[in-house]
């Protein structure tokens, strides 16, 4: 047995998306800055693409930018709203636990003069709305917030967080690479001046994303070169990948809630029957499971390594993630964790259980019964685990 439960790091590419992508790569094949019916036909796709992200938001077509993914949105959105708006500050405000294009992007400007202030998030991940606003300076430009944890699965408070970046004419920036398809998201009602997404996170292809930029606000170009996207971002525009983001979009917003309670009703089995069956484990995020990602399930399990479990699960054909899969080659523990308050040793002990709308009730037992037999015979090789019975026999 095949079991996949790291859909946080990517997912498949659903057939329909990969149904509405195979045109453009052979039949349809212009480049859509080309002024010939090719170009214009290929452009035609694109144009549909930025309507069905726009419908998804609740934005302007005009206001979708494509890009190659996340971390491109993620750096395009804080460099270009940071030097844009240089001469009026050089101060950003960003939380401990944002995922790596954000957080090293902000360390690289804090290289070039600029202050970053990590806000502290609480211990299931949250970040206080009134800690965002006490920390605002007269030279504030940019309030970057996470709309969901790619660990640990926490939703933000970004309604509140936007209305506070509005309020004080300050630029709101959201990573919402965990978001889409899982999370209700509307610019608008919400407050986001910029938004960034990655196809393969909600069944669509890798190496495609959007940045959505609001009308009016200034940002940096990103990359030099060609006039494409609005003359703000050169390159040649990936065609199919653009097709397949706009038709996973749709999808996802079409059957959100349908599948979250399918893939929340999976989630919420696979917790309880751990917490009765797996003595000393922690389940890390929000325990409001309203405020957490449907499908996902941080785990820390007490006196034992989280890449010997995930080796071990591995080998029984069960796939997970002892952290981000951007940091998943990394033996330092995850930052995210330790900003919650989870002790290191517990940190090195964590798993990422991540659900989709493929899996079934049969894969959570199968996993369960893995799990179980897996950190038993883990621990029973662990000294620090032999310790503990040990003081436990002679008390």
């Amino acid at each position: 047995m095949r079991i996949y439960l790291d859909n946080s790091a990517t997912t498949y590419t659903d057939p329909e998306v990969l149904q509405a992508m195979l045109p453009y790569f052979t039949e349809v094949y212009g480049n859509g800055s080309s002024q010939h019916f090719f170009g214009r036909e290929a452009l035609v796709a694109i144009d549909k693409a930025r309507e069905q992200v726009a419908a998804a938001i609740n934005c302007r077509p005009n206001e979708v930018y494509f890009t190659s993914g996340g971390t491109e949105s993620d750096n395009w959105a804080i460099k270009g709203i940071a030097r844009a708006h240089s001469k009026k500050g050089k101060h950003i405000i960003t939380s401990k636990i944002e995922h790596p294009a954000v957080i090293k992007t902000c360390e690289t400007l804090e290289r070039e003069g600029f202050e970053v202030t990590y806000l502290d998030v609480d211990s299931e991940g949250f970040v206080d709305p009134g800690a965002v606003e006490a920390a605002i300076r007269p030279d504030t430009t940019l309030i970057s917030i996470m709309t969901a944890n790619n660990e640990i699965g926490t939703i933000q408070p970004v309604r509140e967080i936007g209305a506070i970046a509005r309020a004080h004419k300050i630029v709101f920036h959201t990573d919402a690479v965990q978001a889409i398809g899982n999370v209700d998201i509307d610019v608008v009602r919400d407050n986001i001046d910029l938004l960034s997404m990655s196809a393969h996170k909600f069944y669509g292809p890798k190496g495609v994303g959007v940045l959505y930029k609001r009308n009016g606000v200034k940002a940096e170009r990103f990359m030099d070169g060609g006039e494409q996207e609005r003359n703000m971002r050169a390159s040649t525009l990936n065609t199919p990948g653009i097709v397949g983001l706009g038709k996973a979009i749709e999808l996802a917003v079409r059957d959100r809630e349908a599948n979250n309670a399918r893939i929340r009703e999976l989630r919420d089995a696979f917790v309880a029957k751990v917490n009765a069956s797996i003595p000393d484990v922690k389940l890390n995020g929000a325990l409001d499971f309203d405020r957490r990602l449907p499908g996902n399930a941080n785990y820390s399990f007490k006196y034992i390594e989280g890449e010997s479990i995930l080796m071990r699960l591995d080998l029984a054909g069960i796939a997970v993630s002892s952290g981000s899969a951007c940091s998943s080659g990394s033996l330092e523990p995850s930052y995210v964790l330790l900003s919650i308050g989870v002790p290191i040793e517990m940190a090195h002990g964590s798993i990422r259980f991540s659900f989709g709308k493929s899996n079934t009730m049969q894969e959570v037992d199968y996993t369960v019964d893995k799990l179980q037999k897996t950190v038993e015979f883990l621990r029973e090789l662990s000294p620090l685990f032999k310790n503990v019975q040990g003081e436990q026999r002679y008390v």
